[in-house]
């Protein structure tokens, strides 16, 4: 039996799910276990990011591939499963096995994150829209009604802003909440299914892994997948790089990082910046609810300075 060094993250945010966290936490070793002997791997190391699940190096039949295991009631490796098998390889890693019942996924073993290339911040954006060009496809038929739609996520994020921010003891001040709220309705407001595709959901440098052998090509892992416009997968680029951020020209930057973004994704550059905006306060204020606040604060302090920015 496996006992696994869990990321510290994956310990925290099973915690704080109680008791189903806590088992999870404890059955861990037993599942893996018997994915083994179903799926005939070996175990190898624990791979580092996320917080929703153990992800770890396996062999298959002499093959590198990667197990993941979904955290009970907080990952959904069922939907992770259905974009895989919905994208075929184009912009995602191919899906090699799925157990709806132990949640969990095998995967063919991509290379190194192109968060971790060494590239220059504007050859990564470049990379990144390259993928999610390759990755963007039609709704398929399957998915619809099956995942959540953007003007969804919007509510969504319109509630768990609010009341997270209250919930955490008013972490920033409320007028990067109230502008949170108030694009997120307006992103609500222009749903339009005739400009939806599959979007990846958490697309940013760390989920797009280079492909084996094109090492100027990635491929897409960890879907939070629905189906809404291009701007609500560019969002996650777009709020990164809160260091850089800070020390430099706040709103300059982040204006001039929107249109490259626009340009790059097919989006406008209004979508760009209020989904980015949202997504960059709830990114803060998740990290506040899995204890993680020096890491959320960042995202809050460049939010403050851009609320009366628009591009």
């Amino acid at each position: 039996m496996h006992v696994f060094d869990l990321p510290e993250a994956v310990i925290k945010r099973a915690r704080s799910l109680g008791a189903p966290g806590e088992t999870w936490l404890t059955k861990l070793p037993e599942v893996v276990n018997e994915l083994a002997g179903t799926w005939g791997f070996t175990v190898g190391n624990v791979l580092a990011g996320g917080s929703e699940a153990l992800v770890v190096e396996t062999r298959r039949e002499g093959e590198p591939a990667i197990l993941k295991v979904g955290l009970s009631g907080s990952a959904d490796l069922a939907t992770e499963a259905r974009v895989y098998r919905a994208a075929a390889g184009r912009g995602y890693a191919t899906l090699l096995a799925h157990s709806a019942t132990r949640d969990a996924l095998l995967l063919e073993r991509l290379g190194q994150p192109l968060a971790q290339r060494g590239v220059d911040a504007v050859a990564e954006l470049e990379r990144l829209c390259e993928t999610l060009n390759a990755a963007w496809q039609t709704p398929p038929d399957a998915l619809r009604g099956m995942l959540m739609t953007g003007a969804e996520k919007s509510r969504w994020l319109i509630d768990f802003i609010d009341s997270t921010w209250r919930e955490q003891g008013e972490p920033c001040p409320r007028a990067p909440i109230d502008r949170a709220i108030a694009y997120a309705e307006l992103r609500e407001a222009a749903h339009s299914a005739s400009e939806h595709v599959l979007v990846h959901g958490d697309a940013h440098a760390l989920n797009a892994l280079t492909v084996p052998d094109d090492p100027d090509r990635f491929r897409f892992v960890d879907p939070d997948a629905l189906i809404a416009e291009r701007a609500c997968d560019l969002a996650v680029p777009m709020r990164e790089n809160n260091r850089e951020l800070l020390e430099g020209d706040t709103a300059k930057d982040a204006l001039a990082r929107c249109g490259r973004l626009a340009r790059l994704g097919g989006s406008s550059e209004d979508a760009v910046w209020q989904w980015g905006f949202v997504e960059r306060v709830s990114t803060g204020l998740v990290h506040f609810v899995i204890d993680m606040a020096d890491e959320g604060l960042p995202y809050l302090h460049v939010a403050e300075r851009l609320c009366d920015v628009k591009p």
